[in-house]
């Protein structure tokens, strides 16, 4: 376990590399520059902004910097708000993003599982084809428009949820059911699948045949091997949830760090830009691991260390 981690921590530091290498390469060739959408801006000022945030030293210099400030654990200040570095929008926005990503999660993996089961039990009948119906909706209608469907009707006609804003948990529930309508129902598909072909093998016809109920067979022989695919899905639906609340943040008003890099991007803020897509990055590269280990808790069959299934 500890040399299977070594190794995918050195392999995660070298994709964060390449990761912060290309955003800060990116961020240079790309059109205009911070202070392009001031009005007029005397040429200087210009120079006088350029040398404060040292936008006037060579590529190389301002590369080895921010390598060196991101080690640190220093994304630098923001060229657009005022007085606030690129850890402080982190650390404010994060927390809710956070929240509202956990709770899409927990909707998605929870909702999706159940859908999943309960169409592969009833396979080939009214509650499989309902389940994959909503499965197939959830796949096909993109969150924002789950977002503005759910606002028109359970906020604005029927006035069970509030339209926007985030002040209580009721605010929470509209962005997260919009957040978590597409993983859940690629999960519910998943599970589906996974437990069709496990109920097929012939330890599960074998337990039948011992006389086992029907809960017991499904609870601790199909489950567990059926949610194996689920659970190497999570480091994707994590990027997935991440990435799809910047949008989602931005239609219910929520104050989170999708909104602000939203905002960074129409203001051209190159640090926050980058800040977000690092901080992103880590997250990332840190769940991906997580699910390996589990996946490899779950099924011991897993070597860690790479070793092919069944060794």
């Amino acid at each position: 376990m500890a040399k299977y981690i070594g190794k995918r921590l050195v392999y995660m530091l070298l994709s964060l590399w390449m990761i912060v290498t290309a955003t800060f390469f990116f961020m240079r060739i790309a059109p205009g520059n911070p202070f392009a959408s001031e009005k007029k801006l005397p040429p200087e000022i210009e120079a006088n902004l350029n040398a404060h945030f040292g936008l006037d030293k060579p590529w190389y210099a301002q590369y080895w910097e921010y390598l060196v400030r991101i080690v640190n654990w220093d994304f630098g200040p923001s060229f657009k708000y005022k007085s606030q570095t690129v850890n402080d929008l982190i650390n404010e926005g994060f927390p809710v993003s956070f929240l509202l990503g956990m709770e899409a999660i927990f909707i998605a993996v929870a909702v999706g599982v159940l859908l999943g089961i309960i169409a592969a039990l009833k396979h080939n009948r009214w509650p499989d084809y309902t389940a994959m119906i909503v499965a197939v909706l959830g796949i096909s209608v993109p969150s924002f428009i789950m977002a503005s469907f759910l606002q028109y009707f359970l906020a604005i006609k029927m006035g069970i949820f509030p339209v926007a804003r985030w002040e209580s948990f009721m605010h929470s529930v509209l962005p997260a059911v919009a957040l978590a309508s597409t993983p859940m129902a690629f999960i519910a598909r998943l599970t589906r699948s996974s437990m069709l072909e496990v109920l097929a093998n012939d330890y599960i016809k074998t337990a039948k045949s011992k006389g086992l109920s029907r809960g017991v067979i499904t609870v601790k022989h199909t489950i567990r091997n059926a949610l194996l695919p689920v659970v190497t899905y999570m480091g994707p639906l994590t990027a997935g949830i991440l990435t799809g609340s910047f949008v989602i943040e931005r239609i219910f008003g929520i104050p989170g760090l999708g909104a602000h890099f939203v905002t960074s991007i129409n203001n051209r803020d190159y640090t926050v830009i980058m800040g977000v897509t690092v901080f992103y990055s880590i997250l990332l590269l840190v769940s991906i691991l997580l699910v390996d280990i589990a996946y490899g808790i779950i099924d011991p069959r897993i070597k860690l260390a790479g070793g092919k299934k069944g060794e």
